[in-house]
């Protein structure tokens, strides 16, 4: 899972239904990966900068986060060579890709997995690079 799809999962976002079905109609098994939580992190810290969101709300949702990723979620070690994937799929020149959707691919590449993210551009590259992505 990636961001997009996390951080509706823990305030309140245009994404939230969708996300909430995502987890409750597919019983997925949720991994989530050091770098998919920091980048959640960096969403919610963005977010209170942004004042689109207040720093009681933001805790709620660290802590939340926390306790479901202890609980529920499998976690996941991004690892030096899903970096070195990334890199790879970003010389291509012919993707959309940011860094961390690369890096994302590249981990749901190597651990054979769907991804999970509402990022069409994340969804075209993926299928472009023959990594499954699960219907969200």
């Amino acid at each position: 899972m990636d961001a997009s799809m996390l951080v509706p999962l823990f305030l309140n976002d245009p994404f939230s239904a969708r996300a909430e079905a995502f987890l409750s109609l597919r019983k997925p098994v949720a991994m989530v990966s050091d770098f998919a939580a920091a980048e959640f992190s960096s969403v919610l810290n963005r977010r209170v900068r942004t004042r689109e969101s207040s720093e009681d709300e933001v805790r709620a949702a660290f802590q939340a986060f926390d306790r479901w990723t202890e609980t529920i979620a499998q976690s996941i070690e991004c690892q030096p060579a899903d970096v070195r994937q990334a890199d790879r799929f970003l010389r291509r020149l012919d993707l959309p890709l940011r860094a961390p959707d690369a890096i994302h691919i590249a981990m749901a590449q190597r651990l054979d997995a769907e991804l999970a993210t509402f990022d069409t551009k994340t969804v075209a590259s993926a299928k472009a690079l023959g990594v499954a992505v699960a219907p969200a």
